[in-house]
């Protein structure tokens, strides 16, 4: 299962809620996170098939911003 990890403009727990059914709509997204603590607002995303541009597409679907760290 591959990786990755992004910078992200997803700064709080009402953030979360919106990307939730983007990032759980994808199928190819097994796992994420984003650790709103840290100031990076780090999001890890694991899946078999995931890559980069998946990822910044479908975060971009729900009006958010992700930059692979």
């Amino acid at each position: 299962m591959k990786e990755l990890k992004f910078k992200t403009n997803v700064n709080c727990g009402h953030c979360i809620a919106k990307i939730t059914p983007f990032m759980d709509g994808e199928e190819k997204i097994s796992e994420w996170n984003v650790d709103t603590a840290k100031p990076d607002k780090i999001l890890v995303v694991k899946g078999d098939e995931i890559d980069e541009q998946l990822v910044v597409d479908t975060l971009a679907k729900a009006g958010y911003v992700a930059e692979a760290v």
